[in-house]
């Protein structure tokens, strides 16, 4: 008898309607697609109690056209101004352009743009050509006391877009988006907030050609949503890329920026160092538009060698090994890794049926040396720089990971992951169209503390039944990493889901860890943020507050727990 064929979801390859609520909450690219391997799809039914039935038909998939049935609420003379500073064609109040550039990519605005659920949008649309455009903006927002609201790539994750208050939302994405100058002696770059990482990074990649330099030059900043995000977005929620381990996090990558604020424009100094005092740019950094907007910034740049990287992966035989000869590398002053993640075993498990290696030779064989199912640890990472510095760091990493016991996975399973490390997002559009939430959440942790802060959190993660918790350590430091913890559950209810992720930033905080490591906090982690740093510190950030915008216009409504 003829083997029966394994019934695959129709998963949705559409570009969305034009104008329609799925074309603002698809992720990424309108033809980009990604859908769950064979393997996945069968974790799924088996771990949520689902049938092929349940798949045989898809959820509310939000293809209506956008309709808000509600009037711009600013005056037609204020308009006229804004049109009259930028052009009529950089200003919009249309129905799609104001819900558009109102929203992030969480899951909570993705559930109600699928049910037609509006909320808060903004009013008018304006796409500044220039600082000088930022200028007029702000200066008439502040005199016509007009919320304003910033936009660069729209991949927020903590609902910092959404206009609480209606009023202006300023798009730096449009025409903001060019890499000004190149300082080779200085070896840094001066950008445009709203350009983009994929275009930034070819332009300095390219940099001989579009700047007569030397060298060729990269921006050492990859997060997930690279191809999606901003360099402006990057800074003011201080972001962290995927070789943040040797490039560092945005905080230490940004020499100095350019800032509009009611209370004054400036720029602070791209000295490297100084002893002048408390750094304003400092204070500007992850400021998330409270107090102004970010017109043109100074980054450090670093010479661009591909051809020097060195590819590494190993397989451990525990978690606490893996943390164990991370923390090794971490302090071993040898020189650090570029990309460097360990994954824990649940996320190893699952990495390996998305990776199409679940129940092939090649996991027969780690079973057989030791490396057990839900007890392994994948580890994954890049050496950069010099072809010396690399070769060694890379040589160090492999002589601690063999002392704690892991089998070498030679450089094969780095360059599989690199090729899909910006398509994973692409999945979640596929399983909520059936009704399957996949959520992200992270902590900064010390080491000291990270078993506490890993097993705290998966206890909560894991209490509803058949709920998948998948968790990785990605940027490390000497005195610590972060955890990312990537959960995936059968949930239909927003509102059930909502407490249930307070009930996961809860179990983070509770268990020692911080509300955010590089998604910025927004509105969605705002809540924890005073009990996290305390009353004094708060304190501190409501008086800067007062003193850039008296007024109250910059993103105002709860981002960063100010009103």
């Amino acid at each position: 008898m003829a083997k029966k064929k394994e019934f695959i979801p129709d998963w949705t390859e559409a570009v969305p309607p034009a104008g329609s609520y799925r074309s603002i909450f698809k992720w990424g690219a309108p033809d980009g697609f990604k859908h769950p391997s064979n393997a996945w799809y069968r974790m799924m039914k088996q771990e949520f109690g689902m049938t092929d039935d349940d798949f045989a038909a898809r959820k509310k998939e939000g293809l209506g056209k956008v309709s808000l049935g509600r009037k711009v609420r600013i005056g037609g003379a204020d308009i006229r101004k804004f049109q009259s500073i930028v052009g009529n064609d950089n200003v919009a109040v249309d129905d799609y352009s104001r819900l558009r550039f109102s929203r992030g990519k969480t899951v909570e605005e993705a559930s109600d743009l699928r049910e037609g659920k509006i909320g808060e949008v903004t009013d008018v649309v304006v796409h500044p050509r220039s600082k000088e455009d930022v200028k007029k903006i702000v200066a008439l927002c502040n005199a016509r006391k007009l919320p304003l609201y910033v936009y660069g790539g729209g991949s927020s994750v903590t609902l910092g877009l959404i206009p609480k208050r209606g009023g202006v939302t300023l798009v730096l994405s449009t025409h903001m988006n060019r890499l000004l100058s190149i300082n080779e002696q200085n070896q840094t770059a001066v950008v445009q907030p709203g350009m983009l990482g994929p275009a930034y990074e070819e332009a300095l990649n390219d940099a001989p050609n579009r700047f007569g330099t030397k060298r060729a030059y990269t921006c050492g900043h990859f997060p997930q949503s690279f191809e999606f995000s901003s360099v402006g977005g990057w800074v003011v929620t201080l972001g962290s890329g995927q070789a943040s381990t040797y490039y560092g996090d945005a905080y230490h990558i940004v020499l100095s920026g350019e800032y509009v604020t009611p209370a004054g424009d400036f720029k602070t100094l791209d000295y490297p160092g100084t002893a002048t005092g408390p750094k304003v740019n400092d204070i500007m950094k992850g400021s998330e538009g409270t107090f102004g907007v970010l017109v043109e910034v100074t980054m450090r740049i670093f010479r661009y060698a591909p051809e020097n990287r060195q590819r590494f992966a190993y397989m451990f035989p525990t978690w606490e090994a893996a943390v164990d000869a991370s923390r090794e590398i971490m302090q071993g002053e040898f020189g650090k890794p570029a990309v460097y993640r360990i994954s824990d075993p649940e996320e190893t498990d699952v990495g390996l049926k998305l990776y199409g290696i679940h129940g092939t030779p090649v996991e027969s064989f780690m079973t057989l040396r030791g490396y057990k199912p839900m007890q392994r640890c994948l580890m994954l990472g890049t050496a950069e720089g010099e072809l010396g510095y690399a070769k060694h760091v890379k040589k160090m990493i492999g002589k601690i990971s063999r002392k704690y016991g892991a089998m070498s996975l030679t450089g094969f399973a780095t360059k599989k992951w690199e090729h899909t490390r910006y398509k994973e997002p692409y999945m979640r559009e596929d399983l909520q169209d059936y009704g399957i939430i996949i959520d992200t959440l992270e902590s900064a942790v010390t080491w000291d503390n990270l078993h506490r802060l890993h097993q705290g959190v998966r206890e909560f993660v894991k209490s509803p039944p058949g709920t998948i918790c998948m968790t990785h350590a990605s940027h490390f430091y000497p005195q610590g990493t972060n955890l990312y913890f990537i959960y995936i559950m059968k949930m239909d209810d927003t509102k059930a889901y909502l407490k249930f992720q307070k009930g996961v930033i809860d179990a983070i905080t509770r268990n020692g860890g911080s509300p955010s490591h590089h998604h910025g906090t927004g509105r969605m982690l705002a809540p924890w943020l005073e009990p996290h740093i305390g009353r004094v510190q708060m304190e501190v950030i409501r008086t800067l507050k007062k003193h850039f915008d008296p007024k109250n216009i910059m993103n105002p409504g709860g981002v960063l727990g100010l009103k």
